[in-house]
């Protein structure tokens, strides 16, 4: 076994518990929970390609399915809990009400959209199906943008990551150092992003919502 510590660390994870933590992580990250499901993702990608220890095919297939189904519980959670008690109760998982207000703007304004890129998006990921729900959106309509998400997220992470880092295990000495360190610097600094600009673009969100808001009041007196 390789003396990497974090190729140690997810030898341990894996061998363990297989492609099921894999998948149960983002079925819960899917369903409202913040867990670093990405990361797992992206990282047993990386792990099939380093050790050829786990099949990169069931890793997505792994991650399609926990992600469709995480998104299909959190639908049903979101309509069954509807807008009050999210209100009230979502602000212990990070759904706070300026992002309640922001999704059932954008869910108004671009509906199935937002289910299928938002994925791609770690704001978006977490809530995206709670708020699907709350926002009564048709459920054969969701599960339609739900799976292409899915598909498109974890099938394209999982391959892309794999190849990726087949690249690298190619690529010997400093100039492998120095390609896997630039990978490790842009999604770091893509995490750093979304993060800094999460209020500036919720309060962008929010304001278009209170001048639609306003809007539709004053069509409504004349």
């Amino acid at each position: 076994m390789t003396g990497n510590p974090l190729l140690q660390h997810l030898e341990h994870l894996f061998q363990h518990y297989g492609y099921g933590v894999i998948g149960v992580t983002i079925m819960l990250e899917s369903m409202g929970i913040p867990l670093p499901a990405e990361t797992l993702l992206i990282s047993a990608a990386l792990y099939c390609a380093a050790t050829h220890k786990m099949n990169i095919t069931w890793v997505a297939t792994a991650a399609i399915i926990g992600a469709i189904m995480g998104d299909n519980f959190g639908y049903l959670i979101g309509r069954w809990l509807g807008y009050p008690l999210l209100e009230r109760k979502g602000g212990r998982v990070g759904l706070t009400a300026g992002r309640l207000q922001a999704g059932r703007f954008l869910f108004r304004r671009y509906g199935g959209i937002i289910v299928c890129l938002g994925r791609f998006v770690a704001i978006l990921r977490v809530f995206v199906a709670l708020l699907a729900g709350a926002n009564r959106m048709p459920w054969p309509r969701f599960i339609v943008y739900n799976a292409l998400g899915g598909i498109c997220w974890a099938g394209g992470y999982a391959y892309a990551a794999y190849y990726l880092g087949h690249r690298i295990t190619r690529i010997s000495g400093p100039a492998g150092m120095t390609l896997a360190a630039c990978g490790a610097v842009v999604a770091l600094g893509g995490v750093l992003f979304l993060r800094r600009h999460e209020r500036r673009l919720t309060a962008e969100v929010e304001a278009a919502a209170r001048r639609e808001m306003e809007q539709s009041q004053q069509e409504g007196r004349t």
